[in-house]
């Protein structure tokens, strides 16, 4: 199947090559998910898990090629990834005004946050999904996840609403 990102050209934002992930890249973006699942658990391991890795790899082995995923490299090394989630409009019953939406998840190694990495990955991401007739775009951020939040405040998302939760024992 062919990439739906191949209208993103390659592109060159600060030090990093930003590009449509491929099928070499599965190695890589197993590692980015773990050490993003790491992060969490280290925050909140009552809520997050790090997944198995071979179904992490198994995951990516059959998405890449067809999702959304630009990857960041960096002297040949991928180093972030933002993947862009497309979610369904509201159906006709609900008070929401229709329009394309997506969710974006974006991750950098530890060791290469605070060089504009993050920040080349979501301007790739909101290109991507303008082209896929996008109008809004979610950034859901655990909320004790103070880094997350400043990040993505400093890229221009802010609140909206409040996602209340209550657990079942």
């Amino acid at each position: 199947m062919e990439n739906p990102l191949v209208m993103q050209d390659r592109h060159v934002e600060g030090d990093a090559l930003i590009r449509p992930a491929e099928r070499g890249d599965v190695p890589a973006l197993v590692r980015l998910r773990l050490a993003n699942a790491e992060r969490h658990v280290q925050l909140a391991p009552d809520l997050f898990r790090v997944p198995d890795v071979s179904v992490v790899r198994r995951h990516f082995e059959d998405v890449v090629g067809h999702a959304l995923i630009s990857v960041a490299e960096l002297d040949g090394e991928v180093v972030g990834m933002a993947e862009v989630v497309l979610l369904p409009e509201p159906p006709d019953h609900q008070i929401l005004v229709p329009r394309r939406a997506a969710d974006v998840h974006t991750v950098v190694l530890d060791e290469h946050r605070g060089r504009g990495v993050g920040a080349a990955l979501v301007a790739a991401a909101q290109r991507v999904a303008a082209s896929r007739g996008v109008s809004i775009i979610y950034a859901n951020i655990f909320a004790a996840n103070e880094d997350a939040v400043a990040f993505y405040s400093a890229a221009g998302f802010g609140p909206r609403g409040i996602l209340l939760s209550k657990p079942w024992s």
